[in-house]
């Protein structure tokens, strides 16, 4: 399996660092793109830098990098999941502006009908969010917003965070044990 993962400039780049974490765990291949301000907030948020995120990598691409094999329908992947999704990209994907690699990857990923897993961090949104969200589920995209959930009853942010991850991970197909299911008593 490969998978492309993008970690832009958004709030929330521990989710993006997480799923690179499990799906190294997985023996997932990936190939990653971190946009410049997303390097930034990562160690801001995290105290991770960018070399962390290229030891989790199976490759690493630079995001201005368009002659990268990810530029290409004939590039072979599963899907791509940008964790955190800035509304600056998710506008560009929407709108077919793919003039950095993380908005070209996921341009290729919804013309080859691949899966493009959004996780956009912003709050609250506005008209023109929630409009470009309804556009990039209309085009094929899933969305899934770092939402809180309770019924596995978290007990840190890190239970919080695997949530969030694990719906990713079932949206790829990735089986895991981060949360406990719900069950019906």
């Amino acid at each position: 399996m490969q998978v492309i993962v993008g970690i832009t400039g958004a709030s929330g780049s521990i989710i993006g660092l997480r799923l690179l974490e499990i799906l190294k765990e997985k023996n997932v291949t990936t190939h990653v793109i971190v946009s410049e301000v997303g390097k930034k907030i990562l160690e801001m948020e995290t105290g991770r830098g960018i070399d962390y995120v290229k030891r989790l990598a199976s490759y690493y691409y630079n995001n201005s990098d368009l002659f990268a094999p990810l530029s290409s329908g004939s590039f072979c992947t599963e899907g791509m999941v940008i964790a955190p999704c800035t509304m600056k990209t998710l506008a560009a994907i929407v709108h077919g502006y793919s003039d950095s690699l993380i908005t070209r990857a996921a341009d290729v990923c919804l013309k080859q009908d691949k899966k493009l897993i959004l996780v956009p961090r912003e709050s609250p949104l506005n008209s023109i969010h929630l409009k470009n969200l309804a556009s990039a589920r209309d085009s094929g995209a899933i969305i899934i917003p770092p939402l809180l959930s309770f019924y596995h009853k978290p007990k840190s942010i890190d239970d919080l965070i695997d949530f969030v991850v694990g719906k990713i991970l079932d949206s790829l197909g990735v089986e895991h044990k981060l949360y406990e299911r719900w069950e019906q008593k």
